[in-house]
């Protein structure tokens, strides 16, 4: 049974009370939101990470980091070295978005040496196959694409994205044409090209029952992939990127139905203003079901600092209700990150995401704010530098900044507020 089924049957299973003791609330209140979709437990049963996340209401505001091979860079050591930085910088997930090299493999190794959860995009590899085999992605079938979910969730993956809002329809439209970006969704534009070469629809839409069944049997969690999303903030908020939602809220309604566990990804490019309405739009469409988005990045000129862009828009959607932010890194448009983008891209996130747990008020949240600013008042430094979000770069800017005195910093050395308030004496060690 999934953790959905067995929390409708009153049961607080072991992955329900560790979310509960790693969030301080009761386990009762979690198994409520797990059985109704509220919360998403993904923990897949062929696999046990030591880090079980949960996600959705209630609960803090999770960070996810993608990993994964191009075809140009398919070195699997150099993914385990990502894979490290993103789990020491704090990461709650990865994803192991590979395209290039032995794809299965990667992901095998990338899950032993992974204590977090772990989530995939199935059709990438799908689609990879059929590109090596044919040398078109288009010869894929749909039994490829519906057997790359069932091997993911044999592997153990404990989240899968399927882009099941992708139709026929939406994609041939001419609203989609219109699009400044057109569609940005590598998965998406997959099954797009796939439509177009067959003249079918979708079959992760048309066959999703038998998505369904494969998610229970494993208790994959589904994240419904936004394959519309805007990749500019000029398509932001447009009839293609809403129809794809109200489809993607339908087939969580068919999920949760089935006591299979799902979350809605979302967008993506979009302009500041527009951040906490689409956040509630989703809400509001699916319930209050648990909300996956990509940034959002708000602005479009800032290639090599999109890991800025997207956390100025991940905290206010954060804020809004968003349960779980995907980090971008600053070589979001560029290229293949290296493990220090990724460092950088997980703790830009995990302050977004902090950042709108203390706007939502969350005790815990507020409280390591004020634990960090009565350190500063004290002048103590120790305590200052293990507060922070990232004590390792805290201490190495406070290291080469330092004064000839240990009391104060060298933006104000003697003059500082702190210490002229305290009578001007040097801080007792």
């Amino acid at each position: 049974m999934t953790q959905m089924e067995l929390a409708r049957q009153g049961k607080v299973t072991d992955a329900i009370r560790a979310v509960a003791e790693a969030e301080g609330i009761p386990a009762e209140a979690v198994r409520r939101d797990v059985a109704d979709g509220r919360i998403a437990i993904p923990l897949n049963k062929n696999r046990r990470a030591t880090r079980i996340m949960g996600v959705g209401r209630g609960l803090r505001v999770k960070v996810n980091a993608n990993l994964g091979t191009s075809p140009d860079y398919a070195d699997v050591a150099a993914e385990l070295e990502k894979l490290a930085a993103a789990v020491e910088a704090g990461a709650d997930a990865i994803m192991d978005l590979s395209t290039g090299g032995d794809i299965p493999a990667i992901r095998r190794r990338l899950m032993d040496a992974c204590a977090v959860t772990v989530g995939t995009v199935p059709i990438y590899e799908a689609a990879a196959n059929a590109a090596r085999q044919h040398g078109d992605i288009a010869q894929m079938t749909a039994e490829d694409i519906l057997g790359a979910v069932r091997r993911h969730a044999e592997d153990g993956v404990d989240f899968v994205t399927v882009h099941g809002g992708v139709t026929r329809r939406i994609t041939e439209s001419d609203a989609v044409r219109r699009r400044v970006c057109g569609m940005v969704s590598r998965g998406g534009t997959f099954l797009a090209h796939w439509m177009r070469r067959h003249q079918q629809e979708n079959p992760l839409l048309e066959r999703f029952d038998e998505v369904l069944d494969i998610a229970r049997e494993f208790d994959v969690t589904l994240s419904l992939g936004d394959g519309l999303r805007p990749g500019a903030i000029a398509d932001a908020m447009d009839g293609p990127q809403i129809e794809e939602l109200m489809v993607l809220a339908d087939l969580a309604r068919r999920a949760v139905a089935a006591g299979v566990q799902v979350m809605i990804e979302g967008p993506g490019h979009v302009p500041l203003d527009q951040v906490e309405a689409q956040v509630k739009l989703q809400k509001e469409l699916t319930g209050g079901l648990p909300f996956y988005v990509l940034g959002p990045i708000v602005t479009d000129i800032a290639p090599g600092y999109d890991h800025i862009t997207s956390a100025i828009g991940g905290a206010v959607a954060a804020m809004a209700g968003a349960d779980f932010l995907c980090y971008v890194t600053p070589t979001e448009h560029l290229g293949l990150p290296r493990p220090e983008d990724v460092r950088e891209g997980v703790i830009a996130a995990r302050i977004a995401a902090h950042a709108g747990d203390v706007a939502r008020g969350r005790a815990e949240a507020r409280a390591w704010d004020r634990r960090l600013s009565e350190a500063r008042s004290r002048r103590d430094w120790p305590r200052q530098l293990a507060e922070a979000i990232d004590p390792e770069r805290a201490r190495a800017l406070r290291h080469e900044r330092r004064p000839g005195h240990e009391d104060v910093c060298s933006m104000c050395g003697d003059y500082c507020v702190f210490k002229v308030r305290n009578g001007g004496g040097k801080k007792e060690p």
